[in-house]
């Protein structure tokens, strides 16, 4: 990763406004409820002749109960680890309060460079109350309005200025992104968090923990991509906050990026509907499907046969996508959590599986013609060729025949499930087109 920069500040002063400004996106989720960002979140900036990643962090509360607010205190300390720069946000219209004194106190002690930003200068007679957050004794402040843009470029200067030289920038754009998708609950942010060997991410026993997509590198073990954990994914009709609908807006987008979707289930509830809208969503943008069976150590029966029965219910309900692998998993106790990732860099690679022309022909052909396409209205359908098509995304293969508009939906699964019992495209879906010849 290049440089680093972290926005810290204590709840409601703008920092996931003034993200969104850096970084020309609206990744982050912006509201008047205090709290609405949890998870470190990242994204790129670009200014001048310089790259740098920035970082937004849940509002910093010191000395609290609340369950959330402690775990985002943690985050916020990682990210400042992380960073090498650090933006501390103040609410100008505010001014000092005692807990920006407080996580000044914690920043002065920090070696990093920190800039204080005085944000919420709407009009232009605010900028006079910046002179008040020289008491923090951490340098000059620089007032600006994060929602028009006014004086972002002044920040961005010195942001550049007291970045250290250019690391060596790596194109994120070959890089396989795994998405982990599921219900709430089921232990999405768990099994990233198992994946990495830290707290990455914030585990609650709440539902709608995680609010944000939050991507994360991982290059450990001779493997190279970004896990993205999603927000939980529940019926319209659940959604009542306007929040949690972003954030499900925002799962579906990162699944929409992926290139393989990891999809976790609760071994205690088993697979439930909107467990297969999920699927519909993947399948829909053709994406790679790896299914995470978590939670398998609260099972009492973990036998081999129960297993078999869990996977064959599994695979009938998700029907007629069945070609998939399913591995059964523990997040806290770390049961084949790394079996996991095998399977979804595998299904990644099948994507990319090529059938010469020969050798398909060779197999399918004498299959057709066994069992050829049934015929309509007296007419017979001929298929005379087929090739694997170059370029899609996705292993897509062309039939031609004579009456094309004749094959129905069901031979073109026949033909599917046949291509994947020749050839291994598991997890990877497959598109069959039958063209004129």
């Amino acid at each position: 990763m290049g440089n680093l920069v972290a926005i810290v500040g204590r709840p409601n002063v703008g920092k996931s406004t003034l993200f969104n400004r850096l970084t020309q996106t609206r990744q982050a989720i912006v509201d008047d409820v205090a709290g609405t960002t949890r998870d470190r979140q990242y994204g790129k900036c670009e200014w001048g002749d310089r790259f740098f990643s920035v970082v937004d962090t849940g509002g910093w509360v010191v000395n609290s109960d609340d369950v959330f607010e402690e775990e985002i205190r943690k985050q916020v300390e990682v990210a400042i680890e992380e960073a090498d720069v650090i933006l501390f946000m103040v609410d100008i219209r505010n001014g000092l309060t005692d807990l920006d004194d407080e996580v000044g106190a914690i920043l002065r002690r920090s070696t990093t460079p920190v800039i204080v930003v005085a944000n919420k200068m709407d009009t232009f007679d605010l900028q006079y109350g910046a002179a008040e957050f020289y008491k923090l004794g951490l340098g000059d402040p620089f007032a600006i309005s994060a929602a028009n843009g006014s004086g972002t470029g002044e920040l961005l200067d010195e942001i550049v200025r007291l970045l250290p030289s250019e690391k060596q920038a790596e194109s994120d754009e070959d890089i396989p992104r795994f998405a982990v998708v599921g219900r709430p609950n089921v232990g999405k942010s768990s099994i990233v968090n198992a994946f990495m060997g830290e707290e990455r991410n914030i585990v609650t026993e709440i539902p709608g923990t995680t609010r944000d997509s939050v991507y994360t590198r991982y290059t450990k073990f001779g493997f190279d991509f970004f896990l993205v954990d999603t927000a939980g994914i529940r019926k319209k009709s659940k959604v009542e906050e306007d929040l949690e609908f972003y954030s499900v807006m925002r799962s579906i987008r990162a699944i929409e990026n992926s290139d393989v979707c990891i999809l976790m289930l609760d071994a205690t509830r088993g697979i439930e509907g909107q467990d297969l809208n999920i699927v519909s969503v993947i399948l829909r943008n053709q994406k790679g499907l790896v299914v995470a069976v978590n939670k398998w150590d609260l099972i009492e029966d973990r036998s081999a046969k129960v297993m078999k029965s869990y996977e064959e219910v599994i695979r009938f309900r998700l029907a007629p996508f069945t070609d998939f692998p399913i591995i059964f998993t523990s997040a806290t106790e770390k049961q084949r959590i790394f079996k996991v990732l095998e399977c979804a860099k595998e299904v990644y690679l099948r994507k990319t599986t090529r059938i010469s022309t020969g050798k398909l022909n060779a197999k399918m052909l004498p299959l057709i013609e066994a069992y050829p396409p049934p015929s309509i209205k007296g007419k017979y359908i001929k298929i005379k060729y087929c090739m694997q098509l170059q370029g899609p995304s996705i292993p897509s293969f062309i039939f031609f025949a004579n009456l094309p508009q004749y094959v129905k939906e069901p031979y073109k699964r026949f033909l599917e499930n046949k291509i994947r019992e020749m050839w291994n495209f598991s997890g990877t879906p497959i598109n069959i087109f039958i063209r004129q010849k």
